[in-house]
């Protein structure tokens, strides 16, 4: 991205370069390399608008991919994720995260229609697992994603702050490498990723 110098003299349209580097997920999508998150969003009613704004200006920058959660906001982020995507659907690349208690072969459809619903979307791009609470459970929920994806609820799904153990353990279950991604906290404080698992997983 390149801003330009004197914000004040230009709108940020006409100054302002769009283009995003990608990358490319396992079944080719090709997705920002950097996008928008919505935690605390959704919150405060008051700064509805202003989260709208902040989101669609992100839009126009180039930041396509935006992640929320039905955690967020206990929903009100995906609603506010709504509002800043209508009118450009096709543009954005919609990421939501479902709770482990709702992960379970006949939960995990009812809340896959709540954030849709909030969402006012036909499919999500890609559905995660917000993190892992029981391993019996794993095997259920990949089988739950995976007749979502059939049916066009969603169309891919992942996991998310998954260590390298959590990883093996999905990749052993039916269809578990059907992963698309693992989502995982990085910055410039928390960079544990880097002995471990982001090595682990770029071989992968």
């Amino acid at each position: 991205l390149s801003f330009c110098p004197d914000p004040a003299r230009e709108r940020h349209s006409r100054c302002i370069n769009t283009e995003m580097t990608t990358i490319s997920l396992p079944d080719g999508e090709s997705v920002p390399v950097l996008g928008q998150g919505t935690w605390r969003m959704g919150e405060n009613t008051r700064a509805h608008k202003d989260e709208v704004a902040a989101l669609r200006l992100g839009i126009e920058l180039g930041m396509t991919l935006i992640d929320t959660a039905e955690m967020y906001g206990e929903g009100g982020a995906e609603k506010v994720v709504a509002d800043a995507i209508e009118g450009q659907r096709d543009r954005v690349f919609v990421v939501t995260k479902v709770y482990p208690h709702n992960a379970s072969p006949t939960e995990l459809p009812k809340a896959c229609e709540r954030s849709l619903k909030r969402l006012r979307i036909d499919a999500i791009d890609l559905y995660l697992l917000h993190w892992r609470e029981r391993t019996a459970q794993l095997a259920k929920t990949v089988e739950a994603f995976e007749k979502l994806r059939a049916t066009g609820k969603i169309k891919r799904w992942g996991v998310s702050n998954f260590d390298v153990e959590d990883m093996e353990d999905l990749w052993s279950i039916e269809n578990g490498t059907n992963c698309a991604a693992n989502q995982v906290l990085y910055n410039l404080e928390n960079r544990e990723i880097e002995s471990g698992l982001l090595p682990f997983l770029h071989q992968q």
